[in-house]
């Protein structure tokens, strides 16, 4: 209840004693009396151990409906606490019990001032009735902003929230993103180069004639400058990987993603692994599990699947990446392009693609409606990086990475443990299905481990 009603109160009680005091008579003694009682009974409300539309307002409303009743009878001047009384009580009880009591209310001002007039009149009833109209309209206006305040504040609270979560996982994307960026071009730029300089050393050492003390002495030093700079960028390189392959393998990762899709979703997603694991370029590992994130995304948001199937394998110059799921399909053709203006443009999958191609790769997709999608992404074993050879070099073994030294090798192209193929067929010129069975880049059936084709 606001100060301003408490003042009202007590002013309309002040009143109707001032009154009965400069009139006299034999009930003015009373009606002060009333007055004070029930001027104690409201400022005792306040101080009660009360809540809203419960047990203790109820109790106190009918002691104070009860003084105010016997200031009535004494007094018509009772009838000015009508009007306090209807926002009291329309404040402390339900709207629907709090329109019963302004109802109730106003019947006995209007019948108790009839009763000390000798009879109703226009004037009596008019004047409580308004009064009472006048009261329900503004709590009920005031609850009713309230509400639509109440609701806003949570509105904005949540929007609040939501930006900051925003915000919190652009800058995490942000930062990974650059992270990324560093470990690719350490493991393009430095690491290749320091490679390349350790085994270009490493044959100035062995071309040196045998009285060349010195010099030997300063290309030993060189070496192993080289070599300390070498671990150092490792070091970044390890520092800088995703979370999701620190201290652990490409395919450790995927079935960690595996699973904690299942549990977080409720969707079974399985996970193999096929032909036999080796290890892997980092950009590789990091573009192969981010598609597998991407694509188990659209599956949970799009496909309304009962179940997926993820498969790594292992392929004599290739790896390739198979998510699979029995959901409702679309029409890849369909897919309007990144930024074509609709909400679903594309960006997943161009980003997917984009991934694979920039490792020289190839992302196929294969999807029908009601036919499920299957998606796969191939990429070399390794990296065909430029040539840069030394015929007269012979290297003992070369710590790049922890690859066996060739006699005359790349510059750089063992880096990461990547063995430096021969004269290799782009992805796109492999066999179909070399060392897999099925799948999307298979011979066989297409890669669906539900027994389903897009020709179903």
């Amino acid at each position: 209840m606001s100060r301003l009603l408490h003042l009202l109160v007590a002013g309309l009680l002040a009143l109707a004693a001032g009154r009965a005091l400069v009139a006299g008579g034999p009930d003015g003694a009373a009606v002060i009396a009333a007055a004070v009682l029930t001027g104690a009974v409201y400022a005792a409300g306040p101080l009660l151990p009360v809540t809203r539309w419960g047990r203790g307002p109820a109790v106190w409303l009918l002691a104070l409906g009860g003084a105010w009743l016997v200031l009535l009878w004494l007094a018509p001047d009772g009838i000015w606490l009508a009007f306090p009384l209807f926002f009291v009580q329309l404040q402390l009880l339900p709207v629907r019990w709090g329109t019963a009591a302004v109802a109730a209310t106003t019947v006995v001002a209007v019948a108790g001032f009839a009763w000390h007039r000798g009879g109703p009149s226009v004037g009596t009833v008019v004047g409580p009735v308004l009064g009472a109209a006048v009261a329900v309209a503004t709590v009920l206006g005031y609850q009713a902003l309230y509400r639509e305040s109440e609701e806003r504040r949570r509105v904005v609270e949540e929007l609040t929230e939501a930006r900051e979560g925003l915000a919190a996982a652009d800058h995490a994307a942000g930062v990974m993103a650059e992270r990324e960026r560093l470990a690719r071009e350490i493991h393009d730029t430095l690491a290749q180069g320091l490679s390349s300089i350790q085994l270009l050393l490493r044959a100035a050492e062995r071309a040196l004639p045998d009285g060349a003390g010195d010099a030997q002495e300063y290309v030993r030093q060189a070496r192993q400058a080289a070599q300390d700079n070498l671990a150092e960028a490792r070091r970044f390189v390890r520092a800088l990987t995703p979370p999701g392959l620190e201290g652990s393998s490409l395919s450790a990762a995927l079935e960690r993603l595996c699973a904690t899709t299942a549990a977080q979703h409720g969707l079974p997603v399985h996970f193999h692994v096929s032909g036999h694991p080796c290890a892997l370029p980092t950009t590789h590992e990091v573009a192969l599990l981010r598609i597998a994130q991407s694509a188990l995304s659209n599956t949970v948001r799009h496909a309304r699947a009962t179940q997926a199937e993820v498969t790594l394998s292992y392929m004599d110059t290739q790896v390739a990446l198979d998510v699979v799921d029995d959901g409702t399909g679309f029409d890849p053709a369909a897919v309007p392009p990144p930024g074509g203006g609709t909400d679903r443009g594309g960006f997943g999958l161009a980003a997917m693609r984009a991934r694979t191609r920039a490792l020289g790769g190839v992302l196929t997709v294969e999807s029908a409606p009601g036919q499920g999608t299957a998606l796969a992404a191939m990429l070399p074993r390794a990296a065909q990086e430029p040539a840069a050879q030394d015929p007269g070099a012979q290297d003992s073994g070369a710590e790049e990475f922890g690859a066996e030294e060739p006699a005359v090798q790349e510059s750089g192209a063992e880096e990461f443990g990547a063995e430096e193929p021969a004269v290799r067929k782009p992805a796109a010129a492999q066999e179909p299905g070399a060392g897999r069975a099925g799948g999307v880049h298979g011979s066989g059936p297409a890669a669906d481990p539900f027994a389903r084709t897009a020709d179903e």
